[in-house]
Formats: structure tokens, C-alpha cells, sequence
């Protein structure tokens, strides 16, 4: 396997569609346990289910952390793939999806939180056992507000990886496009309201650009050729001009 800086860009956008994969598949699990044993207008029996499925739960909570770390490789990639069409946008592009990685990553931690006050420690005997169970759920929904913060920032990602996909000459600028309404579509957690008004049809956009994106990569890679053309041509201009 050829090391990371002489790999050749459609090796990294193998690579790039490969660890994009792993990170939508990587949430599958999460989702469906939470959607198994969560039930957000119950804490006593949401508490009763988490403490007797908690290595199912714990389970869940590594494959969250394992798809975000996956989606730091996808940026990284990403980063690398597109600099030659626009430097600047490209680090202001990983900048925002750093940024949402982290607050998915923070989001991870709240899943914890219920065994902490669930637990038996003694510290916990002054609340009653209907204040702790209160407790695990609130955490579980704060879970989900931060991880809908997260999407602000990908959305912000999204638009701009699909400007640059448009303003490459080795992507199909469909491609770009369909990147654009996935950003869209995920910027509407700017107002919680109306995103829980769409939802689950404000997914559509988010899987149809992001998923289009991976199998592109994964299937057909990049034109190598262009890309080298584009980045040839991008080191002839000045920095602050690109």
C-alpha cells in the first residue's frame, strides 16, 4: 500500500468512499438500538430497558464513536482530494466538519450519563429512584439536541464540498449539486421547529447527496488525470489568489 502522500488521488478517493461507507453504516446500529430502547415520553421504562440491555446500549454508543472517527478520515481525504480547486475552501470545509465530529463526539458522552445515575453509587441515595430516571432520559435527550447541533455544522460541510465538487473537473457536477441539497437539508436544524416538522422527509436530501458521493467514490473513483491537470494548474497561481 503506497503511503498517504504519494498515493495517487484516485487511491484516496477509493480510500475516501470506503471510510464514508463505514461512517453511514456505522450509525445504523446506534439508531436502532436507541429506537429499541428509548422511549422518550417514558424514563421508567426507558431506565428499565438501557440497565437490562446495557451491553447492547454500550454496543450502540462504540459503533457512534467509530463512525464519527471514520468521518474525520473522510474529511481529512476530502481535504487533500479537493485543495486543488480552491485551497482556502477546502480548510474552511474540514474546519466545519472537525468542528461537527466533535459535538457528535460530546454527544456520545450523554449516552453514558444514564449508568452514571443509574448506578448505585451511594452519593445518589438522596434522589428518589423517579428523579434519577428523569434524569437518564434527560440526558439521553440532550443526547439528541447535540447531535442535531452537530448537523448544522455538516450542513455547512455538505455546501461546500458540493461547490468544490461543481468547480472540479474530475467529479460529475451532479454530484455537486446533489451535495448542495443535502447541506440544505441539514442546515434546517438551524430551526429546530421546522426540521421536526419535515422530519423524516428532510433525510431524503442528506442520503441521497451523501450516498451518491460514497458509491461514486467507492464505484468509479476520480478522473486521476483531471485532478492532476486541476492541481498542476492550481500550484502555477498564487496562494492568495486561489
Amino acid at each position: 500500500m503506497p503511503h498517504p502522500s504519494e498515493a495517487s488521488p484516485h487511491f484516496k478517493a477509493r480510500t475516501a468512499g470506503v471510510f464514508y461507507l463505514m461512517n453511514i453504516l456505522g450509525f445504523v446500529p446506534g439508531v436502532l438500538v436507541r429506537g429499541r430502547l428509548v422511549i422518550y415520553g417514558d424514563a421508567a421504562a426507558t431506565a428499565t430497558n438501557i440497565l437490562a440491555h446495557e451491553p447492547l446500549f454500550r454496543l450502540g454508543f462504540a459503533f457512534d464513536l467509530i463512525a464519527a472517527a471514520c468521518y474525520i478520515a473522510v474529511t481529512a481525504l476530502f481535504y487533500i482530494l479537493f485543495k486543488p480547486v480552491n485551497r482556502s475552501l477546502s480548510l474552511l470545509a474540514a474546519c466545519f466538519s472537525l468542528v461537527g465530529c466533535a459535538i457528535v463526539a460530546l454527544s456520545c458522552l450523554f449516552d453514558l450519563a444514564p449508568f452514571v445515575v443509574l448506578g448505585s453509587a451511594q452519593y445518589l441515595s438522596v434522589f428518589k429512584v423517579e428523579q434519577l430516571q428523569a434524569l437518564a432520559l434527560m440526558f439521553l435527550k440532550l443526547r439528541v439536541q447535540a447531535f442535531n447541533i452537530s448537523l448544522v455544522f455538516f450542513g455547512f460541510y455538505c455546501l461546500l464540498i458540493g461547490y468544490l465538487i461543481f468547480r472540479s473537473t474530475f467529479l460529475p457536477r451532479i454530484l455537486g449539486v446533489l451535495m448542495a441539497f443535502a447541506g440544505l437539508g441539514w442546515l434546517t436544524f438551524l430551526a429546530p421547529p421546522l426540521a421536526k416538522y419535515l422530519y423524516p422527509y428532510i433525510l431524503a436530501p442528506g442520503l441521497l447527496g451523501e450516498g451518491s458521493l460514497t458509491l461514486w467514490l467507492l464505484v468509479i473513483g476520480v478522473n486521476a488525470q483531471r485532478w492532476k491537470e486541476q492541481a498542476n494548474a492550481a500550484d502555477q497561481v498564487p496562494e492568495y489568489v486561489a
